[in-house]
């Protein structure tokens, strides 16, 4: 299995008539220099699933034969110039997705077969731009392209297109210096994001606009929609290891979880329960990799922030060693959880739910006020829940109100199209409620793992500061709950609907 190389393309896409001339780069600006065209010809065959699953998601797989980069291409949307392009060397079996972009796709695929859908010829006539010390800083691509899309309908198009790609060191800002040129020359800013998605764009399906006075349906969809999305793009970064993707992976699945058990009765869906309950399942297999991000992250900011005294002996080296194991371990349990049928059978469950909200639930303004009442409601409960107690039983208790807390600024984001400033106050109050819990957890899972190192700590010399730590813990964590009763304080008197 091949790893895939891996490129970041920042790059702009003009219209240009057929008889258009690329215009001079050179002046009194960055570039001092433009090479005479070079040519070459491009075969590219692009793959999609039969419901155009990649393109709805912004994504490009494509089979290229010809220049100077021939291979598989697989372009994941980054930015509105900037795409990460991940490339894999031509096999001996041409005609099937390499095994390592066909895994990297599967929560978008959902177990679909990826097929070839459009063939694109481009003749390719490129200009690199450089500036006043010799340096390429961008290459103008001046490409005449044949595009064909089979299926029901098949379709023929052919057109003229500039493209302007940085190099990888340039400033940003050049792309809008190019663009002036481009644009005085009569270009136009593509109306498309891809040379594929101009050949197929009235193929694939639109996505659904909440309008200006919304059914309740409308709302909750168009946000389980956006979650989902986010969940499927956490997936590929958890899967390439890209920092911070297993958080953000946790973050859209306990999202999704908390909306459809929040607006269940908007939902109506006799599949919530098992989909709850299996997101749950995916949180718990996440946990450790997160678990062991925010401990380890907490442990060495203490350390890097104590005085010379109290670190005593190899305590990076041994923090590195320790924790580096355990990462392994855990995004191993990662991927087991990602390539397993129980994932792929969640996720295809996932999409069905959230693709097929109903829409008759009635006016938005209306029907979406009792879910957030009653997770508001169940916030007041869980922090009189707390009142009186002391030791574990406390920490339990906040622990509660922080998932109450994290259930209702959810619910909040789900409304915030509908009732917007209404509920910003209120919502942010309720954030900063459930931050400074979530900091009084981090603390209160940490205190096992520094025991634990001060133990196996303890031949080699390192065993003393985490004994420190340990003992700081404790009174960090009294401090937070002094934070919290102001903080609540602030929630309570704080701005909110009158419906809450």
């Amino acid at each position: 299995m091949n790893r895939p190389v891996v490129e970041i393309e920042r790059e702009r896409k003009y219209e240009v008539a057929q008889d258009a001339v690329v215009p001079d780069f050179v002046g009194g600006g960055t570039v001092q220099g433009q090479d005479a065209p070079a040519e070459e010809q491009l075969d590219a065959t692009y793959y999609d699933t039969a419901g155009f699953s990649l393109a709805r998601a912004g994504i490009t797989l494509r089979r290229r034969v010809g220049g100077h980069d021939a291979g598989w291409h697989l372009k994941l949307p980054v930015g509105p110039d900037e795409r990460e392009e991940l490339q894999v060397p031509l096999g001996v079996d041409d005609r099937k997705v390499p095994r390592e972009l066909n895994q990297l796709l599967r929560a978008h695929t959902l177990g679909g077969k990826l097929l070839p859908i459009a063939h694109l010829k481009t003749d390719r006539f490129s200009h690199r731009l450089t500036d006043s010390s010799g340096q390429i800083v961008a290459t103008v691509t001046d490409d005449h392209v044949t595009g064909e899309v089979g299926g029901k309908t098949a379709r023929l198009d052919r057109w003229r297109e500039l493209e302007i790609e940085l190099a990888g060191d340039a400033a940003p800002e050049l792309l809008d210096e190019l663009e002036s040129t481009v644009v005085d020359a009569g270009a136009r800013t593509s109306r498309w994001p891809s040379k594929l998605r101009r050949l197929i764009d009235d193929r694939v399906p639109n996505g659904q606009v909440v309008g200006e006075r919304p059914d309740g349906g409308e709302v909750v969809g168009a946000y389980l929609r956006e979650q989902f999305a986010a969940l499927q793009r956490a997936d590929v970064g958890a899967r390439r290891d890209v920092e911070d993707s297993v958080h953000q992976l946790r973050v859209a699945s306990r999202k999704l979880r908390s909306a459809l058990r929040t607006f269940s009765s908007i939902v109506d869906d006799d599949r919530i329960p098992s989909v709850t309950r299996e997101l749950k399942w995916l949180g718990g297999e996440l946990a450790p990799a997160r678990d062991g991000e925010v401990v380890e992250a907490l442990v060495r900011e203490w350390v890097d922030g104590a005085s010379a005294e109290l670190v005593v002996g190899p305590v990076d080296q041994f923090l590195t060693r320790r924790f580096s194991r355990e990462a392994v371990d855990a995004r191993e349990k990662v991927l087991e959880a990602l390539r397993g049928k129980r994932y792929l059978a969640l996720m295809q469950e996932l999409d069905a739910v959230v693709s097929g909200v109903p829409t008759d639930a009635g006016s938005a303004k209306k029907v979406l006020r009792k879910p957030v009442r009653k997770a508001a409601g169940k916030l007041r409960k869980a922090e009189k829940a707390a009142h009186g107690l002391s030791g574990r039983e406390l920490e339990h208790a906040l622990h509660d109100v922080r998932k109450k807390a994290k259930r209702a600024r959810y619910a909040a984001d789900v409304v915030r199209p509908v009732f917007g400033g209404k509920v910003r106050g209120w919502r942010k109050n309720v954030k900063n409620v459930q931050q400074l819990l979530g900091e009084h957890q981090d603390w209160v899972v940490a205190g096992p793992v520094v025991y634990r190192l001060g133990v196996d700590g303890h031949d080699e010399g390192v065993g003393f500061t985490f004994g420190v730590l340990y003992g700081t813990g404790g009174g960090v964590r009294a401090g937070m709950r002094r934070e919290f009763v102001s903080r609540w304080k602030r929630l309570e008197k704080g701005d909110a609907p009158k419906w809450l």
